[in-house]
Formats: structure tokens, C-alpha cells, sequence
């Protein structure tokens, strides 16, 4: 099932969806969904028989500065084909563009697996995301400022260079050396 047939089954669950079919290069379907109709296509996505995307395989931030809308969330989906979940296997690409400051809604209610990512997203990248249950910062301190995947996070190591001396050793000293280390490893 390409894309522009899960948007014709989309189209009649969800008429003011917004949707966009996306050619993408690895012949996965892709399209993309209006923010603010963003739970209801994913509820959709999930409810309709003929699609059944039963599954929330990954989410993904993307920061796209300077161009605006700054950020892109990616929505990777499955429906396995089986016996309640339609009749082949599928994937899915689901796209939504965020303006910097923005937030969007989330789908943790519809796939409880977008729990954790969406977490992720809001401590890399700074995303909001309206109606989680727990929005707080998941891999970074609490008190760390900042988001540190987003493109314009300052990267300023300030820790001085280690200079080694090299090791100043005599021939005879490390001849030696050699000989106690065959010696030890005879012994063993």
C-alpha cells in the first residue's frame, strides 16, 4: 500500500487532515500531517481496519535550522498484517513540521511506546509536547541547561589538551623489561 492510498483511506476518516504524499527515496510510504490534526490522523491510523498501524516503531526529531518550520517530527509505523490488523504488512513514515517555540500534541495516549520518546525529544531538543503524562527530562539532568541536540547548542569544550612526555627508558632498561615479561609468562 502506497501512500497516496493510505491518504485516500485517511481522506475519509479524517477529512480535514491536511495530508501531503512525500516520494521518498527508499520507497517507504511517507506523508505529511498538519500539527494541529495530528492525534486524530494518528487515531485514525490505528482505528481503520484497512490500515491497522498498530504499532509506534520509533519517533524522531530532526532540526532543520535555520530553515522554519525549524523542526520535523518523524512517526515510524508498522501494522503487522495479521489476523485483526489488516491483510499485508506495512509501514509507514508520518511527518510533522513544528515552528520553533511550538509544541505539539502528543500520541502517547494512542501508542504507549511514544511515552519515552517523546520524553527524549523534550530533553534533546527542547519539543513540547501537549497532554503527555510526565514531561520532564529523561536522559540529562534536571538542573542541565539547555537541549544539546539541537544545531544551535554551544559546543565549547573547555578542558585543557593532555600532553604526554614520552617515556624516557634506556636500552638496557627495556631489554629487561622484555625478559621479565617472557620470564613471568614461561612461569604461568
Amino acid at each position: 500500500m502506497d501512500s497516496h492510498a493510505i491518504i485516500d483511506v485517511l481522506s475519509r476518516a479524517v477529512p480535514a487532515a491536511g495530508l501531503q504524499a512525500v516520494q521518498s527515496a527508499d520507497g517507504m510510504p511517507t506523508m505529511y500531517v498538519a500539527a494541529e490534526q495530528l492525534v486524530e490522523t494518528c487515531r485514525a491510523l490505528r482505528d481503520t481496519p484497512e490500515l491497522r498501524f498498530a504499532f509506534l516503531a520509533d519517533l524522531l526529531p530532526v532540526d532543520y535550522l535555520p530553515r522554519e518550520p525549524r523542526y520535523e517530527i518523524v512517526y515510524l509505523l508498522a501494522s503487522l498484517g495479521m489476523s485483526g490488523y489488516g491483510t499485508t504488512a506495512k509501514r509507514l513514515r508520518v511527518k510533522v513540521r513544528v515552528p520553533s517555540g511550538a509544541s505539539v500534541a502528543s500520541v502517547s495516549s494512542i501508542w504507549p511506546a511514544a511515552n519515552w520518546s517523546e520524553r527524549e525529544a523534550y530533553d534533546l531538543f527542547g519539543l513540547h509536547f501537549d497532554g503527555h503524562p510526565d514531561m520532564r527530562r529523561i536522559l540529562m539532568p534536571d538542573d542541565w541547561e539547555g537541549h544539546p541536540l539541537r544545531k544551535d547548542y554551544p559546543v565549547q569544550i573547555k578542558t585543557p589538551v593532555k600532553v604526554y612526555a614520552p617515556l624516557q627508558v634506556s636500552q638496557e632498561q627495556f631489554v629487561a623489561s622484555i625478559e621479565a615479561t617472557r620470564e613471568r609468562a614461561r612461569k604461568d
